[in-house]
C-alpha cells in the first residue's frame, strides 16, 4: 500500500471529495461550538486567566495531531514530504501574531471562531467577519508597499526537529512534556483566579495524560524512516523505471528543454569537484552525490513547473542521487542519459582543448582537458538552432499538490 496522504478526487471524484471537505468543517465547526469557542467572553478569559479552556483545547488538537503524524511517518503510513508545512518567514510571521494576537484580546474571537459565532447570528462574530474582510482587502492593496519586509527572513520549511537538531521523537516528547506542564499551570491559575474547583474536574484527564506521554516515547523508540528505508518501501514502483529507461533523457532533449521557457530547469551535477571545475554544463550547480538529500526540502519547494536533471560522467552516481530523491518523494526528476561524457560526445566536437580517452574506471570523464574552464566551454551552452538532433521524448512533468487549506489563524 503506498503511503498517505492520497487524493480524495482520484478515489472517491470532486463531488465525493467536496463532500468529505464539508463534512470535515461542519465537524469541525460543531465541536468549536458545543466547547463554547464561538463565545468571545469564553475566549477572553483566557487573557485573564479565569478560563484556559481554549489553551487547553487547542494545544491538545495540536499534540494529538503531532503524536499521529510523526507515528504515521514511523510506520511508513504517510509520507511527511508530501504533507504541506508552511514556509516560515521570522519577522513578517512574528508580527503578523503580535496583530493578531492582540486582536484576539480586544475581539475575544480569533478568525476561526469568528466564522463560529457568526453561524449561529451573533452580533460581534458578524462585526469580526466583517473586520477580517476588510483586513484582507487592505493587505491586498498595501502589500506592495512592505514587500521586501513581507518576503524577509525565510527560512524554509522549518520544523523544530530541524531547528533544534535534535531527532523527531525526541522533540515531540518534549512538546508533549511541556504541553502537560502548561495544562497543569493552566489549572493552577483557574483556580487562582478564576476559583474553579479542580476536585469536580474529570479524572479521565489523567488517562488522557498517560496516553499522550507514551505516544511520544513510542515516537523515541521507532524513530522516523531513513532515506534507504524509504527507498526500500518504494523500489518495487520505482526501479522499473530505471531498468525501462524512463526517467534518462538524451542529451538533445536536455538542450531542448534548457530553452522551453515553460519550464523551470534545475540541473544538478553530482561528480567530485575537480571533475566539475574541468567542465561542467552552463548553469549546473554542483552538489556531491553525497550532499544530495540536503537538498530535498529546497526542491520540494520549487514551482510545479520544475524539471530537476542530475547528471555524472556516465550514470552511475546521478542513478543513485535519482534514488534518494524518488525516495524522498520529489517529483520529476531525471538522469542524463550518458551523463557529461555522451554531452560531450555531441557537443564538443570539433574543441581543440578537448580530447577523448580511454576512461580509467566506472563513471569516470572520457575526455581530457587543457584548461578547467568550467563552464566556459562552447559545449557547456550549446546554440540549438545549430543542432538537429532526434531524441525519445521523456520528460513528462508530474505536478504536484500545494497546500488546500488554512488553520484557524
Amino acid at each position: 500500500m503506498a503511503p498517505f496522504p492520497f487524493a480524495l478526487n482520484a478515489l472517491i471524484g470532486p463531488i465525493g471529495a467536496a463532500l468529505v471537505y464539508l463534512a470535515i468543517g461542519f465537524a469541525f465547526g460543531y465541536v468549536l461550538e458545543i466547547a463554547g469557542f464561538g463565545s468571545s467572553p469564553k475566549l477572553a478569559a483566557q487573557f485573564y486567566f479565569r478560563d484556559l479552556t481554549v489553551l487547553k483545547v487547542m494545544f491538545t488538537g495540536i499534540v494529538v495531531a503531532m503524536l499521529l503524524i510523526f507515528g504515521a511517518s514511523a510506520l511508513s503510513l504517510l509520507d511527511l514530504n508530501l504533507i504541506w508545512v508552511n514556509p516560515t518567514y521570522l519577522w513578517p510571521g512574528l508580527l503578523g501574531g503580535l496583530i493578531m494576537g492582540v486582536g484576539f484580546i480586544l475581539g475575544g474571537l480569533c478568525p476561526g471562531t469568528s466564522l463560529v459565532a457568526l453561524s449561529t447570528l451573533k452580533v460581534d462574530g458578524l462585526f469580526y467577519v466583517l473586520g477580517a474582510l476588510f483586513g484582507i482587502f487592505l493587505f491586498g492593496e498595501t502589500v506592495d508597499s512592505f514587500g521586501v519586509f513581507w518576503n524577509s527572513s525565510y527560512l524554509g520549511r522549518l520544523m523544530l526537529p530541524e531547528w533544534l537538531g535534535l531527532p523527531t521523537g525526541v522533540v515531540a516528547l518534549i512538546v508533549v512534556l511541556m504541553a502537560l506542564f502548561m495544562f497543569w499551570g493552566g489549572e493552577q491559575l483557574e483556580r487562582i483566579v478564576g476559583g474553579v474547583d479542580l476536585k469536580r474536574a474529570p479524572k479521565l484527564r489523567y488517562a488522557g495524560a498517560g496516553l499522550l506521554v507514551l505516544g511520544g516515547v513510542a515516537l523515541v523508540a521507532l524513530g522516523q524512516p531513513t532515506t534507504a528505508e524509504k527507498w526500500s518501501k518504494v523500489a518495487a514502483k520505482m526501479a522499473p523505471q530505471l531498468s525501462g529507461r524512463q526517467v534518462y533523457i538524451e542529451p538533445g532533449e536536455l538542450l531542448h528543454t534548457l530553452h522551453d521557457h515553460e519550464l523551470k530547469l534545475v540541473m544538478l551535477d553530482v561528480r567530485d569537484e575537480a571533475d566539475y571545475n574541468l567542465f561542467h554544463l552552463a548553469d549546473a550547480r554542483h552538489v556531491p552525490q553525497a550532499q544530495i538529500d540536503s537538498l530535498i526540502d529546497e526542491l520540494h519547494e520549487e514551482p510545479a513547473n520544475t524539471v530537476i536533471v542530475l547528471m555524472s560522467n556516465d550514470e552511475a552516481a546521478a542513478t543513485g542521487a535519482w534514488k534518494v530523491l524518488a525516495a524522498e518523494s520529489v517529483r520529476n526528476v531525471y538522469v542524463l542519459e550518458g551523463g557529461v561524457n555522451a554531452w560531450l560526445d555531441v557537443f564538443a566536437v570539433g574543441d581543440g582543448r578537448i580530447q577523448a580517452i580511454e576512461p580509467g574506471g566506472e563513471d569516470e570523464l572520457r575526455y581530457a582537458f587543457s584548461l578547467a574552464l568550467g563552464g566556459a566551454f562552447p559545449a557547456s551552452d550549446p546554440d540549438p538552432h545549430a543542432y538537429e538532433l532526434e531524441y525519445t521524448p521523456k520528460i513528462k512533468l508530474e505536478m504536484r499538490r500545494g497546500p488546500t487549506g488554512k488553520g484557524c489563524g
